[in-house]
């Protein structure tokens, strides 16, 4: 009997090694994937529970954007599995983080990046989207998401480039000089999905406007379906920084999705922009996964992908499987390899001492990668939530489809980011002078922020 127990230990802890205790999945069956994703669920809140700034609900240790974007996955997880256990915290963050009712909370505002706020405005409306619980006296969910689109869309910059959002908001940051795709797409989905949600044409005016001024420079070449990351003002956006991402490509696909889905399929062009972009997004299904394993190549195969870049699959996944509930068609192009994927997420979760801490590289599979983090958690969350998202058999609600958050196209007017200078009325000696004040700034400021800046 003690050689038999002997035995069994030696064995639990070699199987253990070779990541045998990765998390159990059956992809179609629905108790199987929700049960996986409450694992991983679970353990990603316990991290956050864990951080050093636990008093400061919905702040991350060292970045601010990631709170909203790991709400906005847990508001995902609660829809396709019924799990309230988070919707305390979620809550509690999300409002905290408010500020006036735009999430530009005066803590923080004074080093945040565009496409930082915008992941906390796509938080709201998927809440909304969802109809997920609200607190009384607190503004509704729209509203917030409102809040954020009324605050950026001053910020739309004609001084350069003939349009487009900057990638960070105030002078003195690294960056302020670059119009990315992230923060342009960011707030050209949070359009559509207005649009959709609202039936309000001026959100659906302002995606449009976002999504031909993209196609003007290399964030959105339609030859190709192409995204760069990055261009420049000094260039007048034709330079391109071409790094590969995959959060780029989703919220340009799932805002396109919106948008043909609020034109009830009349406008070619956005059906056309979703089957495109994804065929070019098949990029990151890569070889060494079968053509069929999400994988952000740019830092993966390198092993070199920090903390935000982590978290990028998880909102691809997210995206990717709510447009195939809008997109007629698109599930038989999608979801192969989103299945493909959460089976090879779940066997990545053999971690650490409880053995089901997630790793990133999912195309090693079951060979743990020695990784683990909240953001890990969070990309297998996201893709084992996207894989639940047929069970429900539902899409995202609208005001005229049951939706229960109530609209205020108002939210965010009297927000202290409208004192933000409007960059649409500078003058070509205004572009100057503000040249010489981005380099003064920016000589100034590199020491004392530059460890803040993409706390996101």
């Amino acid at each position: 009997m003690i050689l038999s127990k002997w035995l069994a230990t030696l064995l639990g802890g070699t199987l253990a090694a070779q990541g045998a205790l990765a998390i159990d999945l059956t992809i179609n069956d629905e108790a199987s994937l929700k049960s996986a994703a409450k694992t991983v669920a679970t353990t990603m809140m316990d991290y956050y529970n864990a951080r050093d700034s636990a008093n400061i609900p919905g702040k991350m240790d060292g970045t601010w954007w990631e709170g909203g974007s790991m709400f906005m996955t847990l508001i995902l997880y609660w829809w396709v599995t019924g799990d309230t256990q988070f919707n305390a915290a979620v809550q509690e963050g999300m409002y905290f983080q408010k500020g006036d009712d735009d999430f530009f909370p005066s803590n923080y505002s004074q080093y945040l990046g565009n496409d930082d706020q915008v992941f906390w405005g796509l938080a709201a409306i998927t809440a909304a989207e969802f109809n997920y619980p609200e607190q009384d006296g607190q503004p509704s969910w729209v509203s917030l998401a409102q809040g954020v689109f009324n605050t950026q869309y001053p910020r739309w910059d004609t001084s350069s480039c003939h349009g487009g959002m900057r990638w960070q908001i105030w002078p003195y940051q690294n960056g302020y000089l670059t119009k990315n795709a992230i923060s342009n797409g960011g707030l050209f989905q949070l359009s559509a999905r207005l649009a959709l949600y609202t039936g309000n044409k001026t959100y659906a005016e302002w995606a449009e406007r976002i999504w031909d001024w993209s196609a003007t420079t290399p964030l959105l070449k339609q030859k190709n379906w192409n995204i760069a990351d990055s261009t420049t003002c000094g260039t007048q956006c034709t330079d391109h920084g071409d790094y590969q991402w995959t959060y780029n490509y989703a919220t340009y696909i799932s805002g396109a999705a919106y948008m043909h889905n609020y034109t009830n399929g009349t406008e070619t062009k956005w059906k056309e922009g979703v089957e495109g972009l994804y065929k070019t997004s098949q990029q990151f299904f890569p070889t060494s996964g079968g053509n069929l394993i999400l994988s952000d190549i740019t830092c993966e195969p390198l092993g070199n992908c920090d903390r935000n870049q982590i978290t990028f699959k998880s909102y691809f996944t997210n995206w990717i499987g709510v447009m195939t509930t809008i997109v007629p068609g698109t599930y038989d192009m999608v979801f192969p390899q989103l299945q493909a994927s959460a089976e090879a997420a779940a066997k990545q979760c053999s971690g650490g001492d409880s053995g089901n801490k997630c790793g990133i590289r999912w195309t090693k599979q079951a060979e743990w990668d020695k990784s683990s983090g909240l953001e890990q958690q969070m990309a297998v969350l996201g893709v084992l939530s996207a894989n639940l998202v047929p069970f429900k058999n539902s899409a995202p609600y609208t005001s005229d489809s049951g939706g229960t958050s109530k609209s205020n196209p108002n939210a965010g007017t009297n927000s202290t980011a409208n004192k933000i200078p409007v960059l649409n009325t500078i003058g070509t000696g205004d572009k100057a002078g503000a040249g010489v004040l981005t380099v003064i700034f920016v000589t100034g400021w590199a020491v004392a922020v530059t460890w803040m800046i993409r706390g996101g």
